[in-house]
């Protein structure tokens, strides 16, 4: 039986970000300043490895206070009854730099199979002889589809908040 590895995120390497459309004419940038997760494998290529992620949903940050604060609120989030979003999945090799992250995401007590893009970025030794991976990881949800379902119409007609939210994670993990 191969070594089992664990790899866990360097919070202070990593980003959680989302983009959502506003209005449908511009989109909303946001992330979470607040996560921790782990890759635990046994193959030298990620093939395989098991991941758990977690997000503390009151991290959320989208540089303007009152849209963090309705987004916190039962409207959006509810930090105060679901702190955190999860995910475990397996990180399955497609070829070459390219992997599928597959699993479930758990937002607000509901739970949906998700599959995201994974690019590796390489692995190396830093100053410190911490050895480190990277990885980029993208993906689309439907924010309704976690009940995250508040909306409203403007006058005209618009949509004030889009339902498609594209996920990009810039992850580095340390070598336990």
């Amino acid at each position: 039986m191969k070594n089992q590895n664990t790899w866990n995120i360097d919070p202070t390497h990593s980003e959680v970000q989302f983009k959502v459309k506003h209005l449908v004419i511009s989109t909303v940038t946001g992330s979470f300043k607040s996560f921790e997760g782990k890759l635990e494998t046994t193959t030298d290529n990620f093939d395989g490895a098991k991941a758990s992620f977690s997000i503390a949903t009151a991290s959320v940050d989208t540089n303007v206070a009152d849209r963090d604060t309705h987004l916190k609120s039962g409207d959006f989030f509810d930090s105060e009854k679901y702190e955190n979003m999860t995910f475990k999945g397996v990180l399955k090799h497609v070829s070459g730099d390219d992997y599928k992250l597959v699993g479930p995401l758990t937002i607000k007590d509901i739970t949906k199979e998700l599959e995201l893009s994974v690019e590796y970025g390489g692995e190396m030794v830093d100053g410190y002889g911490q050895t480190k991976a990277g990885f980029e990881i993208t993906g689309n949800i439907n924010r309704k589809d976690f009940g995250l379902t508040w909306s409203m119409v403007t006058e005209a007609g618009g949509i004030v908040v889009g339902d498609n939210v594209k996920l990009h994670l810039n992850v580095q993990l340390v070598k336990a």
